[in-house]
């Protein structure tokens, strides 16, 4: 059942739908029962994390100073989570996706009623209404504004008899092949009913690979989401909350959240200055690539459940503290995309608990094995190079973490490609405890934090390869497919 708990205009009362629809399970019956955390386990109908089928695609969609972004699921259901600003009224929204070749939106996620984030809401729901296949439930966080952009999305909700439910933490959304949780607004709303610290949180997973999506979630959201969920937040990859503000994407979540890869969803002439310097910092501080829908364009990552990989329309830099260097792409661009980097979940997301740690191997593309040689991980593997591969080897590389407690002595350790191209670690090196090291393709001089293979040819294949690292004695200590 969907619960009558709305705060706002009579309109949005009479929208509320009362009975339950196989795509929404609200939490408990009787409204008592406590929120479920993201370590529950999945459904029946859901796919867990152990066992991941398929590929989930997720569109960041370049709309300018806004965010939209398309999902589809391993199961070719389709999730839209908001729809650009006011001025454009969903164009370039719906461009994208009658490019994609979208004919149904399953599942319309409005994050809150900001004007910036529900504009092209109404244009969504008609066109899809009378010109494709339909929307089949609209989720809101049940907080109104007063703008005609909000008046113009109920009417449309009202006008096409679309399902609407108020959406609160603890709720779920079938989304099928994945599993997706609801981790905000609370109840009761926080900081006075604010819309931006009241967003419809996501959390969503494939296999071993996890996303975060907080809305425009700024500091009492995330305190929240920190003291509630913890480490639980751990995801591969983390949307900026905010467009990039210094209110949101604090220091703490993305400490709990632990993301390998961010995106910002803005203007590269953005009149708040989004993204701003202060959140460009602390994502540089924990060296976390970053990609700009307004440099890179559109940015689709596709996850097969232990791995993700980042495909954009522009190459463009992805060191926080060197995104405005980047060439601006005028939103609506046509560009086709192209890989630019591979990143590999640090562990199974789904039984994560707050205080866990990575799971330091993992063989056969993601089955835990014992450890017997330290905690090494693979925190990136790039594999397409900028430009040609064979004239920028050393933009190809894999960056190894040392995840444990005590320093690695690596001497003698190999790193091979499936084709058996192998790699010996210089002997004396040592990785010290969650410190990095990149092994770069090409040549150079070996530092404690860049190691080079020296070949005079790529090695990591950009369609998929796997990594194997190998001991001084001939034990794998950890194997990796992407």
């Amino acid at each position: 059942m969907a619960r009558s708990r709305w705060v706002g205009t009579l309109v949005v009362a009479a929208l509320l739908v009362l009975a339950g629809c196989g795509g929404f399970v609200a939490n408990g019956v009787d409204g008592g029962a406590d929120p479920p955390t993201v370590t529950e386990t999945a459904t029946a109908d859901n796919t867990s994390s152990s066992a991941a089928n398929g590929t989930l695609e997720v569109h960041f969609i370049n709309v300018g100073q806004s965010v939209a972004t398309l999902l589809i699921s391993p199961d070719n259901e389709t999730m839209l989570i908001d729809s650009g600003d006011f001025t454009d009224d969903g164009e370039y929204v719906l461009q994208y996706l009658d490019r994609q070749d979208i004919d149904r939106i399953d599942h319309f996620v409005v994050s809150h009623n900001d004007a910036d984030h529900i504009g092209g809401n109404a244009a969504v729901i008609r066109h899809y209404e009378t010109e494709e296949n339909g929307v089949g439930v609209v989720y809101d966080p049940g907080i109104a504004a007063s703008t005609q952009t909000y008046e113009r999305y109920l009417d449309a909700v009202e006008a096409h008899n679309v399902t609407l439910y108020e959406t609160r933490e603890g709720d779920r959304i079938r989304f099928a092949g994945v599993e997706t949780t609801v981790l905000g607004p609370p109840e009761p709303y926080l900081e006075n009913e604010a819309r931006n610290e009241n967003s419809i949180v996501l959390r969503v997973e494939h296999g071993e690979t996890s996303f975060l999506f907080p809305g425009d979630a700024e500091d009492d959201q995330e305190a929240y989401l920190v003291e509630t969920y913890g480490a639980a937040l751990g995801s591969t990859v983390l949307k900026a909350g905010h467009h990039g503000s210094a209110s949101s994407t604090s220091g703490p979540l993305l400490d709990a959240a632990d993301p390998r890869t961010v995106i910002v969803s803005s203007a590269y002439d953005s009149q708040y200055g989004h993204p701003s310097n202060e959140t460009l910092g602390r994502l540089a501080a924990r060296s976390i690539p970053t990609y700009w829908t307004a440099t890179h364009g559109d940015t689709v990552l596709t996850s097969n459940g232990t791995a993700v990989t980042v495909s954009t329309q522009r190459a463009a830099p992805t060191d926080p503290l060197a995104l405005r260097s980047g060439d601006p792409i005028t939103p609506g661009a046509t560009d086709s995309v192209s890989q630019r980097a591979t990143y590999l979940a640090r562990s199974s997301t789904r039984t994560d608990t707050p205080g866990a740690t990575d799971t330091p191997v993992a063989t056969d593309g993601g089955t835990p094995t014992e450890n017997t040689s330290g905690d090494l991980v693979i925190d990136r593997v790039r594999a397409d190079a900028a430009g040609d591969d064979r004239d920028n080897l050393n933009d190809e590389y894999v960056v190894f973490r040392n995840a444990g407690a005590e320093p690695l002595a690596m001497g003698g350790w190999t790193v091979a490609d499936a084709a058996g191209h192998t790699y010996t670690v210089p002997d004396g090196f040592t990785l010290e405890p969650d410190d990095t090291v990149t092994l770069h393709t090409g040549s150079g001089t070996d530092t404690d934090t860049d190691l080079y293979w020296g070949s005079g040819r790529p090695i990591w294949n950009n369609g998929g390869d796997t990594v194997t690292v190998t001991d001084a004695d001939n034990e794998t200590v950890l194997e990796r497919s992407y």
